[in-house]
């Protein structure tokens, strides 16, 4: 930046960053200008540099059955690779083919 009667000036920052870091969502004043926005404001939303698209909004649908648990296991790596062969959901087909093996080895 260039001052005709200074010369050279450098711009001050005078953001206060620490209290802008600490703000919540409630504190966020919002108008007319910068109403707050919804999920569905983002569907379909694509991030875009110079032009390219470098990235797409993506969001998960509801877990239809929420009664599963997350863990690390670990398998050979042949099985995984078995598994993973068939596409997307292999992982839904991993847990079939695990309930299959109950009902067919649970003592009665």
């Amino acid at each position: 930046m260039k001052n005709a009667s200074t010369g050279k000036t450098t711009p001050v920052n005078r953001t206060d960053w620490p209290r802008v870091r600490a703000m919540q969502d409630a504190d966020i004043r919002h108008d007319a200008d910068s109403p707050p926005t919804k999920v569905s404001d983002w569907e379909g939303a694509t991030l875009r540099q110079n032009g390219v698209e470098v990235g797409r909004a993506k969001t998960r649908g509801p877990n239809r059955r929420p009664t599963k648990e997350q863990v690390a296991v670990r398998y050979s790596p042949d099985v995984l690779a078995a598994f993973r062969a068939t596409g997307r959901g292999w992982q839904t087909r991993m847990d079939e083919a695990l309930r299959d093996w109950l009902e067919t080895h649970s003592p009665a």
